[in-house]
């Protein structure tokens, strides 16, 4: 869903990149540079997506930025319905990125 959010932006002419971090401790270990050449501070539009909790994914959007994800668990059914009522959907992605921006 980010790649598709990724190309509706792209679309509108909005420069944007996909990152994945799997691995907050391992992200971390790498030095500075490629730190910030990875996630520039200079950035500060930044929308997260996590199927899971949205702790801490703040420290990477930062407070500029917009999480996208679940504070809950429970809820059974497959996979597509699920993000769809809980908004985990490439509509929702390019709707946060339109408000981080402020467009």
């Amino acid at each position: 869903m980010a790649v598709e959010a990724r190309a509706v932006m792209e679309g509108e002419g909005v420069p944007t990149r996909v990152v994945s971090l799997p691995s907050w401790r391992l992200f971390m270990d790498q030095d500075a540079a490629y730190r910030e050449s990875v996630l520039p501070a200079a950035v500060s539009a930044r929308v997260s997506v996590e199927a899971g909790t949205t702790m801490g994914w703040d420290r990477w959007t930062g407070e500029a930025g917009a999480i996208i994800g679940l504070d809950h668990f429970g809820a059974s059914a497959p996979w597509a319905t699920l993000y769809e009522q809980f908004g985990i959907t490439s509509e929702k992605v390019v709707e946060a990125a339109r408000g981080v921006l402020g467009s």
